[in-house]
């Protein structure tokens, strides 16, 4: 029953933001806000399918064990995948609220590659099924970063702007790092703990979402 009710619910959130993605880029005719929100849907898609799409055949052949080196590379591929979707997530703030700041970009952008960097040291071991937990901690510290800082940016100008579409923008990527912290931290432990990645991905549905409903703003 895991196995169909996951897979149904994997091909339904990867089909709904990358077609949403593609849509937007093709609405956005010039538009870098709406270019880049749809740009972010298919990277955060195409991602998360590197991880999911080999869960989903594990989960409905002969288990996860069996499959932990290809799910190990998904999750690698989706860790930078999600970098990258908080970098254009941060221009999409600048953009929409016309805000530059090099030294803000420049910590926006080191912090990315750290994380990067981090995700690429092979004491992570992403291919063995019992990856060390202290670097799927440090490695997600300057995520974590990341995060904090567009959720202080678009809670301020999205407040200050009164700008409908994004005013939750804030919430939910506070609530996809809530959900997502403890599946870091417990979920090697404690399984179930690993079915807070449904709300986690639910929250990323409706970041998309709200970008989906900035698109259709007039010009």
């Amino acid at each position: 029953m895991q196995a169909i009710m996951e897979t149904l619910f994997d091909i339904v959130y990867l089909c709904t933001v990358i077609t949403m993605g593609i849509l937007m880029i093709r609405r956005a005719k010039g538009h870098k806000p709406t270019l880049l929100f749809g740009v972010m849907a298919v990277t955060l898609g195409c991602g998360d399918a590197f991880h999911l799409i080999p869960r989903a055949f594990a989960l409905c052949t002969d288990g996860l064990a069996n499959h932990a080196a290809a799910l190990g590379v998904g999750k690698l591929v989706t860790s930078i995948t999600m970098t990258v979707f908080y970098i254009l997530l941060y221009h999409v703030w600048q953009l929409r609220y016309n805000k530059k700041s090099a030294g803000l970009t420049a910590a926006v952008y080191l912090l990315a590659a750290v994380r990067a960097a981090l995700c690429l040291f092979p004491q992570n071991d992403w291919l063995s099924a019992e990856a060390p937990l202290s670097w799927g901690i440090w490695r997600n510290l300057p995520f974590a970063a990341m995060g904090v800082v567009i959720i202080v940016l678009f809670f301020r100008e999205a407040r200050a702007a009164n700008d409908r579409p994004f005013r939750f923008m804030w919430l939910a990527i506070t609530l996809s790092f809530a959900f997502y912290i403890p599946v870091v931290l417990w979920a090697d432990a404690v399984p179930l703990v690993g079915m807070l990645m449904i709300p986690k991905t639910c929250a990323y549905v409706w970041v998309v979402f709200m970008g989906w409903q900035a698109s259709k703003e007039p010009r």
